[in-house]
């Protein structure tokens, strides 16, 4: 048991090691994609075809990589801490056009993520600004500083809602009034996005 748990700790130590030269690699403004364990994160990933259930807004402060992101309440994350949960797997993406991100809009994307920072969770998946989820976070944040769609915005009925563990969570949530029309952006459909480009895969 002793030699299983230094290798776990040494296993821990090497992961941090390869998070933390992975950084040189970041600029602000990319968006950082992971996986969960869940069942809530399982359920959209079979929803939405996709292996990334949670995603995030990577900037800088105080010289520190840290995370914006939709969780409860909406928090900022430091990259060390989002890189070590669950699986420890992670892709980071960028816009083609990073000459877009300009110091000015990164700047106005910090003070635009300060709005929602504290709200809840978002677990029904509106649209409203008043409680938001990860995904709805970036795309909102994107949109209001550059103009651009980092994903398409789609009703709830265009996801595939077969799988008993979707159906499961949704009668959950919704009783009988599944709110189908509902536009949403997941984490998989920013992930597609034609606009972005992969630049860290961990």
């Amino acid at each position: 048991m002793p030699a299983l748990k230094q290798i776990l700790t040494l296993a821990a130590c090497l992961f941090g090691a390869a998070a933390f030269a992975q950084q040189k690699n970041l600029k602000e403004g990319d968006i950082i994609f992971q996986t969960d364990i869940s069942p809530q994160c399982k359920a959209i990933e079979l929803a939405t075809h996709s292996k990334f259930s949670h995603c995030g807004l990577v900037f800088k402060q105080d010289g520190r990589w840290m995370v914006f992101e939709a969780v409860q309440p909406v928090s900022i994350t430091t990259f060390e801490e989002w890189t070590m949960r669950n699986n420890r797997h992670y892709v980071v993406k960028r816009l083609k056009a990073d000459s877009v991100i300009t110091p000015e809009v990164v700047a106005k994307m910090k003070e635009e993520g300060k709005k929602y920072l504290g709200k809840n969770y978002d677990s029904y998946f509106g649209w409203s600004d008043e409680s938001i989820y990860c995904s709805e976070l970036v795309w909102k944040i994107y949109y209001s500083t550059t103009g651009l769609e980092v994903g398409k915005l789609k009703p709830m009925r265009e996801y595939d809602l077969s799988h008993p563990l979707v159906k499961a969570t949704m009668k959950e949530r919704y009783g009988n009034k599944v709110p189908l029309d509902e536009k949403m952006v997941s984490p998989g459909v920013i992930y597609d996005s034609p606009l972005l480009v992969t630049v860290i895969e961990q």
